[in-house]
Formats: structure tokens, sequence, C-alpha cells
């Protein structure tokens, strides 16, 4: 172990949530151990300004809920306890110990006991151990640095100081071992590799090819909530590279990762979504599951509804049946809730009424709410190189107009009438 003095590194306490630190403070007070762990010690580490703090301990979870009247025990698989100071949680989890410390589950040991898969997979892991344990049995090197808010100590059991100097993801243990437990750490790989624009250890990422597969044995229900880490964080266009990189995609998108080896607007599409993300994150405003889901999914839907037309189907009718079909085909693999797939489907088919630009209906699409989504989507199609006809400088110009003038204009016949290119409208993926 090696043990690094308050004047050896960088990290403050002013850069410490209070909550955190009360945390900590209470649970040495009553004679157990806790550090300030994972993502937090690193990114002080680095110089950032984290936004989440997580905490280790050698109290139980049953410990620590009698400890603090505000927190409960969460979670099946990982057994863990969240302590909240208003809208902010703090996340206290028990050392983790070897599994062949495991022993009975007892009333004694809080349920202390572990489960395997016959292929290897984790199904429950909460075998509690010691520091070093601990230590040993997280995820990546860099994430498995402690401090300690009472002695102003970093304590590093894997090498994860230097990983961090090198600018290297390396996964602790051996790869194959550490992958078969839990599949989704090849995911925690590529995205902390991109969120860092860190490179990925050779051995780390040697092993991803041969234990891709076993993603297929994560539940959709889990794979969403990847999803959401792996895209909604800021960095969503180098992940994406990342997981194309190393054929990770198609685990979660199967159809859409199968679209993009053959089709180059299909990749520039999803790309083009994700940079614009990441731009409005950084921007501090809000984004939604839903745009994302949108795109990554429109080259299979729109794919499909051309085929069905081609077969008879009006175009509205096929796009209703497309998109049907695609979403169902992709929740096999990933869960899409009912909140982001319904809002997919409506801006889906409103590509199509967006080609429409007479009558009355087309001047009170502007007003629809569901207009600024599709309108987004319009222009990101476009960015991304498909041919509708450039109807998205004529939606950029009309939409400006008053109901009044709108309707005068569809009812001159004006309508079908490309708009003058005046100014770009860059798409907004958070409507």
């Amino acid at each position: 172990m090696n043990v690094i003095p308050r004047d050896q590194h960088c990290i403050s306490r002013k850069n410490i949530s209070d909550s955190a630190l009360k945390v900590m403070s209470r649970l040495r007070n009553k004679g157990y151990q806790a550090y300030l762990v994972g993502g937090a010690v690193r990114d002080l580490l680095l110089g950032g300004h984290p936004k989440d703090f997580d905490i280790a301990t050698d109290a139980t979870p049953e410990d620590v809920h009698a400890l603090f009247r505000n927190s409960r025990i969460i979670g099946r698989r990982f057994r863990i306890v969240h302590v909240r100071f208003g809208r902010e949680i703090i996340e206290v989890t028990t050392f983790r110990g070897h599994h062949d410390n495991d022993a009975e589950p007892s009333a004694e040991h809080g349920g202390n006991h572990s489960r395997q898969s016959a292929s290897g997979l984790l199904l429950r892991d909460n075998v509690y151990g010691t520091l070093e344990e601990d230590a040993v049995r997280r995820d990546l090197t860099v994430n498995a640095l402690y401090y300690d808010s009472g002695k102003f100590e970093v304590f590093d059991h894997t090498h994860g100081l230097e990983d961090l100097k090198r600018r290297s993801i390396r996964i602790i243990g051996d790869p194959r071992v550490r992958y078969t437990e839990d599949p989704v750490r090849m995911l925690r790989v590529v995205r902390f590799a991109a969120k860092l624009d860190f490179t990925i250890d050779q051995h780390t990422a040697r092993a991803i090819p041969g234990c891709a597969q076993l993603l297929g044995e994560i539940p959709a229900a889990r794979l969403f909530d990847e999803f959401l880490k792996l895209f909604l964080a800021g960095f969503a266009a180098a992940t994406l590279d990342k997981l194309v990189e190393y054929d990770l995609l198609q685990y979660l998108f199967p159809d859409t990762s199968a679209c993009m080896h053959h089709n180059a607007t299909a990749l520039s599409l999803i790309r083009a979504a994700m940079g614009n993300t990441d731009q409005r994150i950084a921007q501090g405003k809000p984004v939604t599951p839903a745009f994302l889901l949108a795109a990554l999914l429109w080259p299979v839907a729109s794919k499909l509804a051309l085929h069905k037309q081609n077969h008879g189907d009006a175009p509205m009718v096929a796009m209703h049946s497309a998109a049907q079909q695609t979403i169902g085909d992709a929740a096999r693999h990933i869960s899409i809730p009912r909140r982001f797939s319904q809002p997919m489907r409506e801006i889906w088919e409103f590509q199509l009424r967006l080609q429409r630009r007479q009558g009355r209906k087309a001047a009170e699409l502007v007003d629809h709410r569901r207009f600024r989504a599709a309108y987004d989507f319009l222009l990101l199609r476009e960015q991304a190189g498909e041919d509708t006809g450039d109807i998205g400088d004529w939606w950029t110009q009309f939409q400006e107009l008053p109901l009044e003038q709108r309707l005068a204009q569809v009812a001159s016949g004006k309508g079908n009438q490309g708009g003058h290119r005046t100014r770009t409208r860059r798409p907004n993926p958070g409507t």
C-alpha cells in the first residue's frame, strides 16, 4: 500500500462537500473507518471539482443506517446506504471482501454473502471485508484511491496514481475474470477512457473482444441505466467512438450498429446528435434521452418504413408501424421507458408532417408541442447529409412568422417553395 501524505497531493477539504465531510466525521467518531473513494478522489487529484461524493467504510449498511436518520439502504446485488442532505445524496458503501471469505448468510452479518451464475456472473456481492480487500475488488485503478479527511492522506493499493500520471485506464486484476464477473465493466472502461481522454491499458483492452458477448446476459433495464451514463454526461461523442472502436455498440443497439457499418449518413447523424448533446450539456442546458434515442434508432426505423411503403403502405401508416417494430426490437436489448418511446415516435412521424407545407394544418404545426423537437431533428438529418429537399430553411423562416402571416403564406400557395438560405439553425437535442 502506498500512503501519500498531505504535502504530496493536491486534495483540499474546501473542494469536498460539507455533507460528505460530516458523514465521514460521524463514522470516525463512532469508531469506524471512513474514506472518500472513487471518482471524487480521482477528479480532485486531477484538479477537478466533483459533484458526487462516495464514502467507503467498515460499518455495515445497518450500522450506517442506524447512525443517520436521513438514510436508507438500497440495492440487492450491491447493498449500499444513501444519506440525504436536502437534494444532495452521499453514497456510503461497506468495504467489499473476496468471495473466498463467503459465509452462510446471517442476521448478524446483515446477509453477508455473494452469489454467482454458472458462467461466473456476479448476481450478489455482499461479502464484507477490509480496506485492502475493498480496493482490489473495485473496477479500475484510477477509481480505487481513498482519501482520509481526518489525516489528509491518500491511500493507493492498486497503483492508481501511476495510472493517473500515465493517463491510462486499467482494470484491477485479470481482465477476463473481472469482465466475466460483471460484463458492464467493459462499458465502464470505454466510458472513463472517453470521459477522461485516457488511453486504455493494452491488457484491459485485449480482453474485451473475447468477453463482449457476455453483455448479452445483462438485463435490459440495467443497460438502459448504462446508456444514460454513457451518453448523457457530456462526452457522448467520444464515448460513441470508443464503443464503435471496440465493437460494443452492437450489444446496446444491434440494428443501429449494423446500419452504421454500411451507411455513412447514419453514422454522421448519430455523431451529430452526440456532439450537439455534449454542447448543450456544456452550456448547462437540459437534455432528454428521447432525442438521442430517436437519433440512434432513426436509421433503422426510416429504412423499415421505406420498405413498408414499397410494399404498399401509406407513408404515415408505414412510419407508425416501423416505429413500433423498431422500438420493440430495440427493447429486447435495452429498456426504453414509455416516457421516452412515445416522444420518439412523435418526432419520427412529425418528419412526414414537416414535408407538407400547405394548408391550415401546416401553419398550425409550429404551435404543436412536439414541433421544436421534430424541427431540430430535421436539421440534424440535413446536417448529416440526408436529402430532405432543403425544407429545414423553409421551416426556419416560417416558424418566426405570426400565425396570421403563416396562414396567409400557405394559402397563397407559397408553402411548397423552398426558403432562401439566410441563416443556419443548430438542432437542439434537449427539446
